[in-house]
């Protein structure tokens, strides 16, 4: 496929060594050993993650979105592994990081270094913000799969989870497309290995109500803003969330084959406004990540 090349070519002459080896993997019947490892340079002693692992956050320190990352890149490759260290040392982080506040891990905005290295707006401490949902869903759905059943960390996911479904069935529906994308991420955990501790049903319902009120419908706009699609939420056929949006994720498959530069890229509809020498190499990171996602998205609808 023509499109796949033009990307393959980009991926191989300037990603980053983490998403050369996810290629590798997705899409050339790669090992999963080598984006292990490249993984596990961004996973510093306390077992969180850093160094810019999300490109738009350059912060050193562990930071619970940087290490909700890792866990994405966990379930790609699907290291199911409990006790492999990578996972054991994660869980560890989450269960004693200081960005906790009893109830949700910090999001973007929470955490005051941030502001001292290199970052997009939207990553700069606000002392006055919440911590959400994002990524703390997520995580949730990560702890309950991965932890020993008869763990503090496990137990206390599930009471994580209790009060998660009381803020969504408060909140729906919900104004955030990425903390959606989170409780999406923690229902499928859930359909994955079911607890019998909530409503799976009430929750794919309320969790629909919230992607409906948050994709951009207006596809005009999706190549030049910071756009909701289906792929945020869908990744692929057998998505419960699927039968529902099939018709705008075919849409979307045809928008990612129209809009595919010459380079092998798609456009990435942000930047930071400031740090620009950082923020050229940042968009180079994010534009690996983003074929890397249309790929997956296209060869999942096929």
């Amino acid at each position: 496929m023509e499109i796949i090349e033009a990307s393959r070519k980009f991926i191989y002459r300037n990603a980053r060594p983490l998403d050369l080896a996810r290629w590798h993997y997705l899409f050339e019947n790669g090992s999963k050993q080598p984006v292990i490892d490249a993984l596990s340079s961004y996973q510093n002693p306390d077992g969180g993650f850093a160094n810019a692992l999300e490109p738009d956050c350059w912060n050193p320190n562990s930071l619970p979105i940087q290490t909700w990352v890792a866990t994405r890149i966990i379930d790609e490759i699907e290291l199911n592994d409990k006790q492999h260290p990578l996972i054991t040392n994660l869980l560890n982080y989450l269960e004693t990081t200081t960005a906790f506040d009893g109830h949700c891990w910090h999001g973007l905005n929470n955490v005051s270094s941030n502001n001292e290295y290199p970052h997009a707006p939207w990553w700069s401490y606000d002392a006055e913000a919440g911590s959400g949902y994002n990524p703390t869903a997520s995580l949730i759905g990560f702890i309950l799969k991965y932890a020993d059943k008869t763990s503090s960390i496990y137990n206390l996911g599930t009471r994580l989870l209790i009060e998660a479904y009381d803020y969504l069935k408060a909140n729906t529906p919900l104004a955030s497309m990425h903390e959606t994308a989170c409780f999406v991420e923690l229902y499928d955990y859930l359909t994955a290995e079911p607890l019998n501790i909530i409503d799976l049903n009430e929750f794919k319902a309320l969790c629909m109500q919230s992607i409906k009120a948050l994709l951009t419908f207006e596809t005009s706009l999706w190549d030049t803003t910071y756009s909701c699609k289906p792929s945020l939420f869908i990744k692929n056929k057998k998505s419960d969330f699927y039968p529902e949006l099939a018709e705008l994720c075919a849409y979307e498959c045809k928008f990612i084959k129209q809009t595919q530069n010459v380079d092998g890229t798609w456009n990435v509809t942000w930047d930071w406004g400031e740090y620009p020498r950082e923020w050229s190499i940042s968009e180079n990171w994010w534009k690996s990540d983003i074929i890397i996602k249309n790929i997956k998205f296209l060869k999942s609808m096929i």
